[in-house]
């Protein structure tokens, strides 16, 4: 059952996001008649093959919904601060934008912009919070709304909830989870926020840390790593860029892994056989063997790792590349 909340109900919100996981807050917003004025979402990309031109999934959201879509390239020229004041904005949500917002944006609205952020602050700043958590063997992760102010996700914090990673959790399917949490905790927080009955608690400096953007080459799997730590950045990397090796001079991405003690003494990169029939093979590591269960040849379809070693019958015994 949808909940009301009647001091926001004439809050003019204007929502700012571009993934996927931006998508449930804004129809969060929209399913409760939250009145949003206008969505901002970073500009098509081509994309494909063909290289047409792709809509974010939070413009083809907004548009599906009838709403007011502006791409901005940037916010730091006057025109662009001009047209977004004009929108009369009492409060604007912002959910993986993909640009940092000037001071003179900031100060528009009169309750601030809220930035929904996938981790707990100040724990994982920065571009890739839900893949870092993954990567660091974190055992839990979450999400926080904060009151955004000049840095980089150094803002006061509204609201925060935790939220425990899945032992097979991908980035993929962590941040789905933590973008319906977000969707969830939205309209109460700013309930709260705008009547007063949240006081914003600063960040604890000593606490943080931060996380960069992650790049294509990060995929590429380094063998002489522990079979944990190559099980981790297969989870953390995937959908994007994917943990990937190479065999007869084209991509061999691993979809699903496990991290397996030592077996035997295989080289580090050596594909073994093993006892388990859920793996399909393993890889020895620098620490321990990595049982893989799904990959994906370059140009074909994911495939049980079993599948591929039965068409591959070669692999067995070849020392893959670090």
């Amino acid at each position: 059952m949808l909940q009301f909340y009647p001091m926001i109900a004439k809050l003019r919100v204007l929502f700012m996001g571009t993934p996927e996981f931006a998508v449930p807050p804004l129809q969060k917003l929209w399913q409760e008649h939250y009145p949003v004025v206008a969505v901002y979402t970073q500009p098509d990309k081509a994309g494909g093959r063909g290289r047409c031109l792709t809509m974010s999934p939070v413009k083809k959201a907004a548009l599906a919904k009838g709403l007011p879509v502006v791409q901005a390239t940037s916010l730091k020229e006057s025109e662009s601060v001009a047209q977004l004041a004009a929108f009369r904005p009492e409060v604007i949500v912002v959910a993986a934008f993909g640009q940092m917002l000037p001071q003179a944006v900031l100060d528009i609205p009169p309750y601030g912009c809220l930035n929904i952020h996938p981790s707990l602050l100040p724990r994982h700043r920065g571009a890739s919070p839900v893949a870092a958590a993954i990567l660091a063997g974190d055992e839990f992760t979450g999400v926080t709304i904060m009151l955004m102010d000049h840095g980089l996700d150094t803002g006061p914090i509204l609201a925060q909830e935790k939220m425990r990673i899945a032992a097979q959790d991908t980035t993929d399917s962590l941040s789905a989870r933590l973008s319906l949490k977000a969707a969830e905790m939205l309209p109460g927080v700013m309930w709260r926020w705008t009547a007063g009955e949240i006081k914003p608690r600063p960040q604890n400096e000593a606490e943080a840390t931060y996380c960069i953007a992650i790049k294509k080459e990060d995929g590429e799997i380094d063998w002489r790593l522990s079979a944990a730590d190559i099980w981790r950045r297969v989870r953390a990397y995937q959908p994007w860029p994917g943990a990937y090796t190479s065999w007869c001079g084209r991509r061999l991405e691993v979809i699903e892994a496990e991290a397996l003690p030592p077996e035997g003494q295989p080289k580090i990169g050596q594909v073994v056989a093993l006892r388990r029939r859920e793996y399909g093979f393993g890889v020895g590591t620098g620490d321990g063997i990595l049982g893989v269960i799904k990959v994906q040849p370059q140009g074909k379809r994911a495939m049980l790792a079993a599948d591929f070693l039965r068409g591959q019958r070669s692999l067995a015994g070849v020392v893959l590349p670090s």
